[in-house]
């Protein structure tokens, strides 16, 4: 058996599926490991690193996609790249089945296995393998630390003889896995801290962390059985709008988190209530790449709104390549761990496995 990957399109993606700390674990799962020159060469790691674990480098990008019973990818191939993958290969990644059907209608007529680790259901035994989890953890931290860098005042209290500086204010929008990391940086770096949520069980995981959750009247609890928000009533949402309306008024940090899987980012934060915002305070909006959380978020730029700075990035985790592809190769292997039939060395697509029936694409 043999498991291999290539490099992303680095301006959109840096991070990597396979890391030297896991090759030999590969290995002793029966696998050849594949890799194209320079595979990790942007993130410090040279290709002797891999040769020295038994990696095979390959300066062909194709033969690396043919000789690979299984593709270790972050997203899509591009379309050139599917040509060049074989009947019965499997390829693993965040294969994003909203946005990709027709590739992935391809790739499916060449009866290519297709697991796509966004869909992993939220199980325990699934813990080790979800990538949502381990990337948003970074998102959310990242976001603090950009947000507080483009914020020009300080964050802690600081008592000096010239004065007191009060801390600053933060209200973290969606206490899932990225809002609560961003609730927990922001309290460890001395800011006061919000946060607000559709989901009731929220509420004491926001607490926990010393951050001080901002109920709606009367609030109905949307979540699903799997754990992640759905879409609110319009009468809470009016309830919701006019509690944020109030408490933006003093905040001086936001962090937007809000998502629903597989559609367009909930408009959390609307102009009427940007203008009521102090100058000099700053948005950051996690949910950009979806069409954003406030109504002026635009990917990759910071727009000023009536001296308020919002900010939104394609894919934040650039900007912590080493440590996203850290987490992000483990939770592969351990969903590839789990896929493998450990008698015969062979892929097993046991469908009877809620894992892999939920990340196989049909």
């Amino acid at each position: 058996m043999r498991i291999g990957s290539i490099l992303e399109n680095q301006n959109l993606e840096k991070r990597i599926a396979i890391t030297p700390e896991l090759v030999k674990k590969y290995t002793s799962l029966g696998f050849e490991v594949n890799l194209i020159e320079n595979y990790g060469s942007h993130l410090g790691i040279k290709d002797e690193q891999f040769k020295d674990m038994g990696v095979k480098i390959s300066k062909d990008e194709s033969e690396v996609l043919n000789v690979s019973d299984i593709i270790v990818q972050l997203g899509m191939l591009s379309d050139d790249k599917i040509s060049k993958i074989k009947e019965d290969q499997t390829l693993i990644g965040v294969l994003n089945p909203y946005k990709n059907k027709e590739q992935l209608e391809n790739l499916a007529k060449k009866k290519i296995n297709l697991f796509s680790l966004e869909l992993l259901p939220r199980i325990t035994r699934a813990q080790s393998m979800d990538i949502l989890s381990s990337q948003a953890n970074l998102a959310g931290y990242k976001a603090v630390i950009e947000s507080f860098a483009n914020f020009e005042k300080a964050i802690p209290m600081m008592m000096t003889a010239a004065g007191t500086v009060p801390a600053a204010k933060v209200l973290v929008v969606g206490a899932g896995v990225a809002g609560l990391q961003a609730i927990a940086t922001a309290k460890r770096m001395g800011a006061i801290v919000f946060a607000t949520d559709v989901r009731m069980a929220s509420k004491e995981q926001v607490e926990s962390l010393g951050g001080k959750f901002l109920t709606v009247e009367g609030s109905e609890n949307l979540e699903t059985e799997g754990g992640y928000a759905k879409e609110a009533s319009e009468d809470f949402r009016q309830k919701q709008e006019e509690l944020l309306s109030e408490t933006l008024k003093k905040i001086d940090i936001v962090i937007c988190t809000a998502l629903i899987p597989g559609k367009k980012a909930p408009l959390i934060i609307k102009d009427k209530m940007i203008e009521n915002m102090q100058s000099g305070s700053v948005i950051y909006d996690l949910a950009a790449i979806q069409g954003g959380n406030t109504a002026f978020t635009e990917v990759d730029k910071i727009i000023e709104k009536n001296g308020i700075k919002i900010m939104g990035e394609s894919n934040i985790l650039n900007k912590l390549p080493v440590s996203a592809s850290n987490l992000y190769a483990k939770n592969v292997f351990n969903f590839v761990d789990n896929l493998i039939d450990k008698e015969t060395k062979k892929i097993n697509i046991n469908l009877e496995d809620e894992i892999i029936e939920k990340t196989l694409i049909k």
